[in-house]
């Protein structure tokens, strides 16, 4: 079976692009895997971890996500998502300060946007 081409794409940088056996992210639909092979699809994406499995020696990528879309079409899926960042280069003591803070302001975009980035660090759904 071909392999799933993948573009993720923040509003201002491109974050990732290779080849993937699965990828799997939330949607206002709840959330979607994607193989090689599925059907053209356009999904809106809510906040929450996107977890690409690359080809070769079992490697994965986990970002985090804020919004956007998600595209798929003859093995190309395109994910534009408004933030994004890799759980790599997630500074996990920051996004928990950044949590503590949003709950303390009642700011429930900013705390959503903190637990994903938690979550895409620390490898938790």
């Amino acid at each position: 079976m071909a392999d799933l081409h993948v573009e993720l794409v923040a509003a201002d940088r491109s974050i990732w692009s290779g080849e993937a056996t699965l990828v799997i992210a939330r949607t206002t639909s709840g959330d979607i895997g994607v193989m090689p092979g599925h059907e053209p699809l356009l999904g809106v994406l809510e906040s929450g971890p996107v977890t690409i499995r690359t080809t070769g020696e079992g490697g994965t990528v986990v970002a985090a996500v804020h919004g956007g879309f998600l595209s798929i079409a003859d093995n190309k899926l395109s994910i534009l998502a408004e933030i994004a960042e890799l759980a790599d280069e997630i500074d996990v003591a920051r996004a928990e300060r950044a949590l503590e803070r949003s709950k303390s302001d009642a700011d429930a975009g900013a705390e959503r946007r903190a637990e994903v980035r938690l979550a895409a660090a620390t490898g938790s759904r």
